[in-house]
């Protein structure tokens, strides 16, 4: 569905991405993550042509973007829906009208247009506000008008540049679970542009981690809070926890509410070694849960706990104080 290969970008003498390579699939839902300046959403604007790219490959369901003209950009965007951080509704309209705007933009069927609005106002919950005007309306209302006014003209893609970073945590679930809705009932494409992990564990199904213009991880986001790489680990900041003096302490990322309790149990009755747990979180993706786990064992005991927790292909690392 999109694909980038060696992208690179830059104003003037400032390169801002190089050598981009990633690929969505047709029905994902994908995070660009990182923290601000990272480029994140230079590479969003570049998949849609408002930026334009200096080398490389981008291609959006087939289509070269750099290669398209003017007049071939505006009818390409007609695929791709967008919402912002701060929503950019016309505060002198209604959501209805707000929500028509692109469909009148386009000169649209009357008929057409009355129909479609009033499907994506009932879609995105607000039908009793369709008359109402942005300043009645809470945060969380006026991205859900947003989304349905970038829905209008039944896009295959939807990008998403931090659309949640102005809303408190109660109102971005609620519009997270709404993109979740999107993509599941109408197939949209989604990328997520966002510098917040708990949105990209809510909904992404895979995600890029981007540094200073680069790519430093990218995969499976059950894979990623799994495995956590060194870009993972950089861009959520260190483990606060106190860890013993005395001792091997060991890291291991697991899946499942209960299977970090059960595999401590498995390391005691099967090696016979003492194991303390110093501490344990447990995190969402999607519907599932994960959690990560710190032990605290006898030096000696180390290598047979490592080796043990490798043969069950259980991802773990020891920790240095």
């Amino acid at each position: 569905m999109i694909t980038g290969i060696g992208l690179h970008k830059k104003y003037d003498d400032l390169t801002v991405l190089e050598n981009i390579n990633f690929e969505v699939a047709e029905g994902e839902i994908y995070g660009l993550v990182g923290r601000s300046g990272a480029g994140k959403s230079t590479l969003l604007r570049c998949i849609n042509g408002l930026e334009s790219y200096q080398g490389g490959s981008l291609k959006v369901d087939g289509v070269e973007v750099g290669s398209l003209s003017k007049k071939e950009l505006r009818h390409f965007r007609k695929n791709i829906g967008m919402i912002f951080q701060h929503f950019s509704l016309l505060e002198r309209r209604t959501v209805y009208q707000n929500v028509a705007l692109p469909m009148k933009c386009w000169k649209c069927d009357e008929k057409e247009k009355d129909k479609r609005v009033r499907e994506l106002i009932e879609l995105v919950g607000l039908t009793e506000k369709i008359n109402d005007k942005p300043r009645t309306l809470s945060g969380g209302q006026k991205q859900r008008v947003a989304i349905a006014r970038a829905l209008t003209m039944n896009p295959k893609i939807l990008l998403c540049d931090e659309a949640t970073s102005a809303l408190d945590p109660k109102t971005t679930k609620s519009i997270l679970q709404l993109l979740r809705k999107i993509n599941e009932e109408l197939g949209i494409t989604i990328i997520v542009v966002t510098h917040q992990m708990s949105v990209v564990r809510e909904v992404c199904h895979k995600c890029s981690i981007l540094e200073n213009g680069h790519i430093a991880a990218t995969g499976k986001v059950e894979d990623l809070f799994l495995n956590h790489p060194p870009a993972l680990k950089r861009l959520l900041g260190t483990d606060e926890t106190i860890l013993p003096e005395s001792g091997k302490n060991i890291k291991l990322y697991l899946p499942g509410d209960a299977e970090g309790i059960t595999i401590i149990a498995d390391i005691v009755k099967e090696l016979g070694v003492s194991v303390s747990l110093v501490g344990g979180k447990m995190e969402k993706y999607r519907d599932r849960m994960f959690g990560d786990f710190i032990i605290n064992v006898a030096d000696n005991d180390m290598d047979a706990v490592v080796k043990f927790l490798e043969e069950r292909s259980i991802a773990n690392e020891i920790l240095e104080r």
